[in-house]
């Protein structure tokens, strides 16, 4: 039976394993899904280990995405642009990384939210793996203009530099401010997305309400509980609010696809994770 597995630090809260299980079972595929937990010195041998006994692929979560970037011989663009990889797939000695996080964000949104991303105002807040795992694919859409909010703002300018290429082929106005800076206290957004560590941390909202439209949508990369406070602090204003739960299984489901050469079916899958989610909690 092929096998894969989740590589992360900390692993137990992982639902990838749920996930691909109801993939494999939709699909009719026949696989094996783990979830491992590694010591923080020794993702490189545990994955090459991995690969040695027999595994076709694996996820890569916190705190290891770099370093898996670092492991693959061949990678995508996303990769290149992010620096960060979520998923491998081993054939051989060939090891391809791929990053899907903006892939699954992309297409919850336009899918799954009905949001279209072309012509529209994005404020990105937050500058680090999480927003750079998803700037590029946003980019890709078109929108009219990606503004990057960061506490660091040259940690937001050496992500924007580093897509200015990208954007510029796009269209699209990418620039990087300080969370206080004028240009973002003054403006209001399409879409709003919080890809810091706010959330996690229970921090307080890092930009003041007026960044957020009536008519628009915020959307946090979290889920559960650590995404309540983001998104009732936008449905308090007015704004539409989503967490991070489609972007969960839609990039799950790039890897998946990868793996496989099969599209599963998103929206059964999303739809039973919300329950189970909503009923443990």
């Amino acid at each position: 039976m092929d096998s894969y597995c989740v590589f992360g630090h900390p692993i137990e809260h992982s639902k990838s394993p749920w996930i691909q299980a109801r993939f494999a079972e939709l699909t009719g595929q026949t696989l094996q899904y783990e979830k491992t937990w590694v010591p923080l010195d020794a993702f490189s041998t545990t994955v090459h280990a991995f690969r040695a006994a027999g595994g076709k692929g694996c996820n890569v979560t916190l705190p290891f995405k770099a370093e898996a970037a670092t492991l693959a011989t061949e990678c995508s663009p996303r990769v290149a642009l992010a620096q960060a990889c979520n998923t491998l797939k081993f054939d051989g000695e060939h090891i391809y990384g791929e990053n899907t996080d903006g892939l699954g964000l992309v297409r919850d949104l336009l899918s799954n939210a009905g949001f279209a991303l072309q012509g529209r105002r994005i404020l990105l807040i937050g500058a680090g793996g999480a927003a750079a795992g998803i700037l590029g694919p946003l980019l890709t859409e078109k929108p009219l203009s990606i503004w990057v909010a960061n506490r660091s703002v040259d940690k937001a300018i050496q992500l924007t530099e580093r897509h200015a290429s990208l954007a510029a082929s796009e269209g699209v106005d990418c620039q990087a401010f300080g969370l206080t800076h004028e240009a973002i206290l003054s403006h209001s957004f399409d879409l709003v997305i919080n890809a810091s560590s706010s959330s996690l941390s229970h921090a307080a909202l890092p930009v003041p309400a007026s960044v957020l439209q009536t008519n628009g949508l915020a959307c946090d990369l979290m889920y559960g509980p650590a995404a309540q406070t983001f998104m009732q602090w936008a449905q308090a204003h007015g704004t539409e609010a989503r967490d991070g739960l489609g972007m969960l299984v839609e990039q799950a489901a790039a890897s998946f696809q990868l793996w496989r050469g099969v599209k599963p079916p998103t929206q059964q899958v999303l739809t039973d994770l919300r329950a189970w989610v909503s009923h443990s909690k």
